[in-house]
């Protein structure tokens, strides 16, 4: 599994934007709670040389899925949660994981990253708050 600041990433596609050039479609890792991205390291090699060549070419906007076939690679494997899954059910998968830590943070005395815990915990709550307030009717956020 892929982890950013303790909470595992989400696997989904988006648009990254080297130098001048923005490439669709690349397969990448986002943490739900301090929203660092970074591309799936499956593919990273691939990234870095269809984005030297297209910036070198001039290119202003190219498509990573019309260059690199990644139909054979288990991209999302490592990861606990994707984009195409329910919103509100990667939250509370978040929090049942970050709620898992901080039992264990408690039970070895680790202070700090228990205080880590407990920051995440509030990110991801104020989050689940939101998509309920969403989800509810008239329920605009």
């Amino acid at each position: 599994m892929s982890f950013c600041c303790g909470a595992s990433m989400i696997g989904t596609k988006g648009t990254l934007k080297h130098y001048r050039t923005r490439i669709h479609n690349v397969p990448i890792l986002f943490c739900p709670v301090c929203h660092r991205i970074e591309v799936h390291y499956l593919v990273e090699n691939e990234y870095e040389i269809l984005a030297e060549y297209a910036h070198g070419d001039g290119a202003s906007e190219v498509d990573f899925h019309d260059y690199v076939d990644e139909s054979d690679k288990a991209l999302h494997e490592n990861c606990v949660n994707n984009e195409e899954e329910d919103p509100a059910a990667i939250v509370q998968n978040q929090i049942d994981m970050s709620l898992d830590l901080l039992t264990i943070a408690k039970e070895i005395r680790d202070a700090e990253w228990e205080q880590q815990l407990k920051k995440r915990l509030i990110v991801l709550s104020q989050r689940r708050h939101k998509l309920k307030m969403k989800q509810a009717p008239g329920g605009a956020v």
